[in-house]
């Protein structure tokens, strides 16, 4: 993660959208940059409120690609949401499944969460019949967070509070419109508060602690 002393109007313009720097200790962001730096979406963390290794566990704030994968149940859903990403300029990793045949939801969970996990996708979507088995599965992958979410409420305070990284999604409680709501608020909500990063990082702790 790269840190700046100060953070000038040529500085913010070269970062990436959805990007991530660390503000030094009694770093200074100037006026102009500050407005560049909230419409490309990028988050700055000061040194004295986080470190870099926990700054890293904050999911993109502009989210890109995203994996996405469905049982046999969620197959029409998985299409939609497909086309509506796409429709948004995002990036989509298709992983199935593609026949009506019975697939079991943890095996698709593995999927999508292994690809978040390493890196290869921004963020993941997964779809069974509930969301429910999904996102238990997916929670088994160190560094995912998925939740399952019915609302868009919970779909925002997934991604602000607890920095969800794997959204699952029942297709039998959403229809394709409320997914697509979904959806948008999940894509397009950052976790920005360092205090917020912090639990992450005793989350992350809790992982380590499993033999």
């Amino acid at each position: 993660m790269k840190t700046f002393e100060i953070i000038t109007e040529s500085d913010a313009r070269v970062l990436e959208r959805g990007d991530t720097v660390m503000l030094a200790r009694g770093g200074h962001i100037t006026p102009l940059a500050q407005d560049t730096l909230n419409e490309r979406r990028v988050k700055v963390l000061r040194a004295d409120q986080v470190s870099d290794e926990d700054a890293a566990l904050a999911p993109r704030a502009e989210i890109r690609s995203v994996a996405i994968g469905s049982d046999h149940t969620g197959i029409e859903l998985r299409r939609a949401l497909i086309t509506f990403l796409r429709g948004r300029g995002l990036a989509v990793n298709d992983l199935g499944t593609h026949t009506t045949e019975s697939v079991d939801y943890p095996d698709v969970a593995a999927g999508v969460g292994d690809l978040v996990a390493r890196g290869e996708a921004d963020a993941g979507i997964v779809i069974d019949g509930a969301g429910i088995g999904s996102a238990i599965a997916a929670n088994k992958i160190r560094g995912v967070r998925a939740v399952m979410a019915t609302t868009e409420t919970i779909a925002r305070y997934s991604r602000e509070h607890n920095g969800a990284n794997v959204l699952a999604l029942g297709a039998s409680l959403v229809t394709a419109d409320e997914a697509r709501a979904i959806v948008t608020t999940w894509v397009t909500t950052a976790m920005r508060e360092p205090r917020y990063i912090r639990r992450l990082a005793k989350i992350r702790d809790l992982e380590r602690r499993q033999k």
